[in-house]
């Protein structure tokens, strides 16, 4: 899995040339249900996908086919499975990974792909097409590889990032507490100096990955109260001290598993601290910038797919003698959730590229296309359920799925409350 001497990952230059001469190849459907049966024609490059792929650079279209094939042939036909059995999908995370899709914005010499926030957004908007529970788990772990990647020393990124990228380990992000979501700065677990070590004390809540994974990116509090006196440390699985609650059963989600992250007296080396003291608060809020992008770009996947399972169900649904796309009030319904999904698409892509930028509004706009983006698409999966009636309401039909998976996207990396709270801030404090 190493393609880079040794550094795992796959260089953007290679990930190039890779697109451009080969193809995922293509696999049998067996199974003649109708979810299966929907898949084998879910991603034809129709004008959805031709939409989807208008403004985009050469490279960065063969990024998306390549994200689609992936998505369409290792990932659908299991999307149920693993929902239905709680599968967290290790093997197929680390083919994603062969292709790049484990350090996508993480740079080269350490293994990662090197590629934009832009490029990220279409791959994870493309994979969620797949299934968007385990391509939210792979956007989480980017985070958490840039994050190693921006802001550790050359010892700590050499250490921790080629293995992340070529998943052949995984990582979580710690920030929320049973007691603080989104009063992040509030946080109560404590890191006390002692000689060459960090002690470890207090909990982390809802962490995606909890148990299963191998490093954990933990905001801790070194220092006073607030913001200032919050550190990042790496903890390490295996580290003594480190255990984990019962794995949480979940609306959606559930192709990773989710615990609570439990540190008692944690023994973690100065070594692993990222930055500096009092820094942790910033790298923790930095993250969830590029964070928000994601998760609406799996919401978006989301919406993309509902659109056409929508479209195909309106095609060969008959009632009072005809086919539901005959229905004018139908026809009206499926053209708003195809406007509104441009739309997210658009916004979203635009504040990719501010924050690629370090434009002054980006953190706006990220919040912004967090709120709208995440809202919007929900709306559409939700749509997408109701035209298909009862049938929408059975597990054989994949758009109850998108539906439970794409909830959680308005309650996490900032509640879209606080999406609204951070915007009027920014437009608040322009008047003076």
């Amino acid at each position: 899995m190493d393609s880079d001497g040794g550094k795992g990952g796959i260089p953007s230059h290679i990930l190039r040339r890779h697109c451009k001469r080969s193809r995922l190849s293509k696999k049998l459907f067996t199974s003649e249900d109708h979810f299966s049966t929907v898949l084998k024609n879910r991603f034809k490059f129709d004008t959805n996908l031709q939409i989807a792929a208008h403004g985009l650079s050469d490279e960065q279209k063969e990024f998306q086919k390549m994200a689609f094939d992936f998505a369409a042939h290792e990932m659908s036909p299991h999307m149920a499975e693993w929902d239905e059995k709680e599968i967290f999908p290790v093997e197929t995370m680390r083919k994603a990974a062969q292709l790049g899709f484990g350090g996508i914005y993480v740079q080269p010499e350490v293994g990662g792909s090197g590629l934009s926030r832009l490029d990220t957004s279409v791959i994870f908007e493309a994979l969620s097409t797949g299934c968007v529970s385990t391509t939210a788990y792979i956007s989480i772990h980017n985070m958490c590889n840039w994050m190693i990647d921006t802001f550790g020393n050359t010892e700590q990124r050499e250490k921790f990032c080629p293995e992340l990228c070529t998943m052949d380990k995984f990582a979580s992000y710690c920030l929320t507490e049973p007691g603080s979501g989104s009063d992040a700065a509030s946080l109560l677990t404590t890191a006390k100096l002692e000689g060459d070590h960090y002690i470890l004390n207090g909990s982390k809540a809802f962490i995606s990955g909890g148990g299963d994974t191998d490093v954990y990116i933990v905001m801790c509090r070194t220092g006073g109260k607030g913001p200032k006196g919050i550190s990042c440390v790496v903890v390490e699985k295996d580290t003594p001290g480190l255990s984990f609650g019962k794995k949480e059963k979940k609306v959606g989600w559930n192709s990773q598993p989710t615990r609570a992250v439990i540190l008692e007296d944690c023994h973690v080396p100065v070594t692993n601290r990222l930055g500096q003291e009092g820094q942790g608060f910033n790298i923790a809020m930095r993250g969830l910038n590029g964070g928000r992008i994601n998760i609406a770009s799996c919401s978006l996947g989301a919406a993309h797919a509902c659109v056409q399972l929508a479209r195909d169900h309106l095609l060969v649904r008959k009632q009072f003698g005809e086919a539901l796309s005959n229905n004018q009030f139908l026809q009206f319904k499926l053209a708003e959730m195809a406007t509104k999904l441009v739309a997210s698409r658009l916004l979203l892509r635009e504040a990719a590229v501010a924050l690629q930028e370090s434009r002054s509004d980006a953190v706006s706009l990220c919040s912004m296309a967090k709120l709208f983006v995440t809202d919007e698409c929900f709306n559409i999966c939700n749509q997408a359920l109701q035209m298909h009636g009862g049938y929408g309401y059975l597990k054989d039909y994949a758009v109850q799925q998108f539906v439970r998976d794409i909830r959680v996207h308005q309650i996490l990396e900032g509640t879209n409350e606080v999406m609204r709270m951070i915007i009027a801030r920014s437009l608040l404090s322009e008047s003076g």
